[in-house]
């Protein structure tokens, strides 16, 4: 795992385990951030983006199945590597089906941990890559077809998607009307039309209204563009 690909979150109720396993982590590289029970990690989980979840079967308030469900339901595809000290097989198996993407039981091998989450990092990269377009702090997914900035979620119609996600492909680039009338509408140009600044306009209000910065830029005269600061 590379850059913002190491940051990880561990949710475990013990104070002593919590804190070797953020001491080694952090020794060996990682961002560590720390939930002590289910609901912190269901709220941090929304909040931000991680490689990894290491999550303990038995907290004190929500179980560790009940919030990986959860974040499930909720969109959120981040793998999870359980860590528990029940071991039998139908535990695993359990915890496997409920959303897991692997299951360790204690006591561990830090060694075997570290392993472990480097598989999960890699394969979580490559999903990444492979469904999700970003662009600042704006976030695509391609399966979902949904977009977030800040994972906040943004309602967008078919079309508002597809007009985004065309923008998005074609980043830092000037995209003119026609192109998006061919390629978002499949239409041929027509210039009494003004259907493409009426849904430019109603994606602007979506996707960069009360935001830091806006993403979405008009090039008078010429079509629209979508980028970031710096």
């Amino acid at each position: 795992m590379t850059g913002a690909h190491r940051r990880i979150l561990v949710v475990e109720d013990d104070p002593e385990t919590a804190g070797q396993l953020v001491e080694e982590l952090t020794t060996s590289g990682y961002d560590v951030d720390l939930a002590a029970n289910g609901r912190e990690a269901l709220s941090q989980g929304a909040a931000r983006d991680y490689a990894v979840i290491t999550i303990d079967r038995m907290l004190p308030d929500i179980d560790g199945i009940t919030v990986m469900r959860q974040m499930r339901d909720g969109g959120i595809a981040v793998p999870f590597l359980i860590i528990s000290a029940l071991g039998e097989i139908d535990d695993r198996v359990r915890g496997l089906r409920a959303g897991g993407d692997d299951y360790l039981v204690k006591p561990f091998s830090f060694v075997e941990l570290l392993a472990r989450l480097e598989a999960l990092g890699r394969r979580s990269e490559t999903v990444a890559k492979e469904t999700i377009l970003r662009v600042g702090d704006l976030a695509i997914d391609l399966i979902s077809r949904t977009a977030s900035r800040r994972s906040r979620k943004i309602p967008l119609l078919p079309k508002e998607f597809q007009l985004l996600e065309y923008l998005a492909r074609n980043e830092g680039r000037v995209v003119s009307r026609a192109m998006l009338l061919r390629h978002v509408w499949d239409l041929h140009f027509d210039p009494s039309t003004n259907i493409i600044d009426v849904y430019v306009g109603r994606l602007r209000r979506k996707v960069d209204d009360q935001q830091a910065y806006p993403l979405i830029h008009t090039i008078r005269g010429i079509g629209y563009g979508l980028r970031a600061p710096g």
